[in-house]
């Protein structure tokens, strides 16, 4: 009887476009399927390739369905591929995508994304496409396999899907009302992920700082959300300060607030915890309170100000940066004079700028006053350019000063040419510095002082001052020679983003990449 012969691991690709949600949920996508047998691609053509959609943008569609044309010779070029469609966008169109695209195999939601491994069999069985939409969470991510991207920094989702409603934004039909991980869950994840080895991580919601909403009454709430708020502190601040107390951890970030939801407790917890780290994205989206009223953005100019005027006060150090949206229906040089008010008293470090897009299904999409194009482009181009003057100014108040850099892995375009490496400041500017005689890898530390500011960077071109050894470059080093990795994503850049890739996002921002 001869033996059976021995068949390769089938090889996935995933494609994410959005904001950190999707990235963090293509970390899960991929630790389901490496759960079910499959493999990272290499240079190869992957068996399957996963799309992991955004919806924020008038043209998503487009780009999706571009690219699966293009996809559709290389399959028919390569028996047993299959190609998956998820996301926002899958969410949405539901059997609309097999319909323009029939090559397309399994097309699953937001809900439901621990289906896909059984959706692909189960297409590859029948020999024909699988469409599984839910309209409300099946499992919790959390409890699903994760393949994390980076073994020093982690996202951790606290909750998922938002109860704003914000007329320009479809995410909440999309990913549902508010649910709110247990306080222990949450906890345990962050005691795990420092076990392996990660120093920062990232809290992580549509509208992070509601983060308590969601169990409804506190009087219903769980016990131990109701004696993180015996002392009258919101469920969120009670959560940054339990992230204080866990041993090992040394940088605490969240992404993103929404200002009507920023209390005092959290900006008190932020300067008094001392890992949480001196940085705040807090989208603005408009100054002008007609248009944040046409928003339906519950906070107007004054309430934003006064937000960044009190961390300010508590946490001098503080880099901020937010989201703005220019040309949005009815918008007028009037209300534009007030964004760029707001931006001058401000002083954001960075700011990921946006020029409004329909959204169809949302109330904006069909509003009176929709602006030219050459109308919003002109006010864009002048809020960048002020913007980067700000940007660089307030970089250059950096000279000088010597920081604690968490070296990172594909943060500069150009560390090869220049001999630098990468990486993130307490404050998370991105930090180019001279790479020192001894070996340094992606999760140590190095203490550098700044010589040079550029609009969206600093650079450190004096011999490194000190390199501090740590679990998570360890734990990058042992992950070297495992294979391909790394998810491929389509995110904006800070400043002026690229068209096709930029995401509007009322929620969970843009992941924060540096030119």
């Amino acid at each position: 009887m001869s033996a059976p012969m021995e068949t390769s691991p089938r090889t996935y690709e995933i494609r994410t476009y959005g904001c950190q949600m999707n990235v963090h949920d293509s970390e899960r996508l991929s630790g389901l399927l490496e759960a079910a047998g499959y493999v990272r691609a290499g240079e190869a053509e992957p068996d399957v390739v996963v799309f992991n959609t955004c919806a924020v943008r008038e043209n998503a569609d487009n780009r999706l369905y571009g690219n699966l044309g293009h996809l559709r010779p290389v399959k028919d070029g390569h028996p047993g591929m299959q190609i998956a469609v998820g996301g926002c966008l899958a969410q949405k169109d539901r059997d609309t995508i097999v319909k323009r695209a029939p090559w397309v195999d399994v097309v699953f939601g937001t809900h439901n994304i621990g289906a896909l491994p059984a959706l692909l069999e189960r297409s590859r069985v029948q020999s024909e496409a699988q469409v599984e939409i839910e309209e409300s969470l099946v499992t919790f991510p959390s409890t699903l396999p994760t393949r994390r991207e980076s073994p020093y920094a982690a996202w951790v989702s606290i909750s998922v899907g938002c109860n704003n409603t914000c007329t320009f934004c479809i995410v909440p039909s999309l990913r549902g009302k508010e649910r709110d991980r247990r306080p222990g869950e949450i906890l345990a994840e962050v005691e795990a992920l420092v076990a392996e080895g990660v120093l920062e991580i990232t809290l992580l919601g549509q509208n992070v700082n509601a983060y308590g909403s969601g169990f409804g009454a506190l009087s219903a709430a769980p016990d131990e959300v109701r004696a993180m708020t015996a002392d009258g502190s919101s469920a969120f601040a009670g959560l940054l300060r339990a992230c204080g107390n866990v041993d090992g951890l040394e940088r605490v970030r969240f992404t993103s607030p929404h200002p009507k939801d920023f209390t005092d407790d959290v900006i008190a917890a932020m300067a008094e915890t001392p890992n949480v780290m001196p940085s705040l994205h807090m989208p603005l989206q408009s100054g002008s309170d007609a248009v944040l009223r046409a928003m339906r953005r519950s906070y107007r100019q004054e309430r934003y100000l006064g937000i960044i005027e009190k961390v300010r006060a508590a946490i001098p150090d503080a880099a901020i940066t937010t989201d703005i949206i220019v040309g949005f229906p009815g918008e007028t040089e009037a209300d534009f004079e007030q964004t760029l008010h707001v931006v001058r008293e401000a002083r954001f470090s960075s700011a990921f700028t946006f020029q409004y897009s329909k959204r169809p299904g949302t109330p904006a999409a069909t509003m009176d006053g929709q602006l030219p194009k050459e109308v919003v482009q002109e006010r864009y181009e002048r809020l960048v350019g002020l913007q980067e003057e700000i940007s660089w100014a307030e970089n250059k108040k950096q000279l000088g000063r010597t920081l604690e850099v968490l070296v990172a892995e594909g943060e500069g375009r150009k560390d090869e040419e220049t001999r630098r490496l990468s990486g993130r400041a307490p404050d998370n500017r991105l930090v180019h510095f001279q790479a020192p005689d001894e070996p340094v890898r992606p999760g140590d530390m190095v203490t550098v002082e700044v010589t040079y500011a550029a609009p969206h960077h600093l650079v450190a071109d004096k011999p490194v001052q000190n390199v501090r050894r740590t679990r998570a470059g360890d734990a990058w080093e042992a992950r070297q020679g495992e294979g391909p990795k790394g998810v491929s994503l389509g995110m904006p850049t800070i400043g002026r983003p690229a068209q096709s890739q930029a995401a509007v996002s009322g929620c969970a921002a843009p992941a924060p990449t540096q030119a």
